[in-house]
């Protein structure tokens, strides 16, 4: 992936610092972005320790501006962005004990703000930086298509996200697909699942070999990569 430009959104822990650092280590040039500056630089620094080339911005995926000023500072000296890894997400609750009619107001609107709008700002921003033939991976789970009880706003934001990722497909030149790694070690999943370290090398992947027709507007996980790569 030498001379290509990738950018993962929420990339200071978790899936998405794992994901960067993958990245990384396949020769891209990776621009990450999340709210916590300081443990953005700790993932450069990561990178830059394993010969690769990272630059780290503290931006808000919830901001369009914010996102604005990403992308124009990743496409800097007229490169365009080759892959965009809409990954910011959060989750205020233990997973199963979120039922739908004790959510807050506040943490169902501040879930679909950064789950849902978030990567709609990510993807808007991007779209005039990238060529036809760039990537956009958009990370997400099971529980979008498979209800479970006290999943709440997250469930709701995962189902949604995947419906936004159909329409752009649709609507745009490039390659748009959901990325499912199952359930992945995260603060998201109260630490629960694959270590993230273990699946990142599945985006690395759907960015590089994998069909872009099988990807585009659909679902590809683990199982898919597996095939492919075994």
């Amino acid at each position: 992936m030498n001379d290509t430009t990738v950018v993962v959104t929420g990339a200071s822990s978790g899936i998405g610092a794992a994901v960067a650092r993958a990245f990384g280590r396949a020769g891209a040039n990776v621009v990450i972005c999340a709210r916590d500056g300081d443990a953005l630089q700790s993932v450069v620094d990561d990178i830059e320790s394993a010969a690769g080339s990272a630059t780290a911005i503290r931006a808000d995926v919830r901001d369009e501006f914010d996102m604005e000023r990403l992308m124009e500072t990743a496409a800097r000296a007229g490169k365009p962005i080759d892959v965009l890894v809409a990954n910011a997400g959060v989750n205020h609750g233990s997973p199963g004990e979120m039922p739908m009619a004790d959510e807050s107001y506040a943490a169902f609107d501040d879930t679909l703000r950064t789950n849902v709008r978030g990567v709609f700002n990510a993807v808007r921003e991007a779209l005039p930086h990238m060529t036809a033939d760039a990537r956009i991976l958009v990370p997400s789970g099971s529980i979008a298509r498979d209800a479970k009880p006290g999943m709440g706003a997250y469930a709701v934001s995962k189902s949604a996200v995947e419906g936004l990722v159909r329409q752009f497909a649709v609507d745009c030149d490039q390659t748009i697909g959901v990325i499912d790694p199952g359930v992945v070690a995260t603060a998201i999943t109260g630490g629960q699942g694959r270590d993230p370290d273990d699946v990142a090398q599945l985006f690395v992947w759907a960015a590089t070999d994998a069909d872009s027709a099988e990807l585009d507007g659909n679902v590809v996980g683990l199982s898919a990569w597996k095939r492919a790569t075994r």
